[in-house]
């Protein structure tokens, strides 16, 4: 029972911050970075250009907020019933970390597509013209990533 509160007190406490630094991250851009030229971080490597996105990775269904709502609400919900059946007796350290980082990245931009109808984007790597992202999308793909290597190569089982 203890361990199981611990659990979601700490879920909790790490998303906040995570989301935190996610809108923060994403304030500045839009303050700095808005109706401007690129802010140069490496040469030909490492933009900052704010950009608008109104749809989902690589801008595919554009302008299709309610599809977007629903989809993070369901994965959301997916989301907080593997927290629920996580056991952390099992040393389930790798799990709790992808169900953190997609659970806080996914709320991340649904506030920018609540709040704004668009999700705020400005990190962009210029030598393979990769669309832009933001901190949220960092999380997500680094929670995917993780939920890959800890289901087939560690647990050798899909969760």
């Amino acid at each position: 029972m203890k361990n199981s509160f611990l659990k979601y007190i700490l879920f909790i406490i790490l998303s906040i911050i995570l989301i935190f630094i996610d809108q923060f991250t994403k304030r500045i851009a839009t303050k700095e970075l808005l109706n401007k030229k690129p802010y140069v971080v490496i040469d030909k490597v490492l933009e900052f250009v704010y950009t608008e996105n109104r749809g989902a990775a690589f801008g595919i269904l554009q302008g299709r907020q309610i599809i977007f709502f629903i989809l993070t609400i369901i994965v959301i919900a997916i989301l907080i019933v593997m927290l629920v059946k996580l056991d952390f007796t099992k040393n389930n350290y790798l799990s709790f970390l992808f169900l953190l980082f997609i659970f806080s990245g996914a709320i991340g931009n649904f506030i920018d597509r609540v709040k704004n109808k668009y999700v705020v984007d400005f990190i962009y790597f210029v030598p393979i013209d990769f669309p832009v992202f933001n901190f949220a999308d960092i999380l997500i793909t680094c929670g995917i990533i993780i939920f890959i290597i800890d289901s087939f190569f560690i647990k050798k089982e899909f969760v």
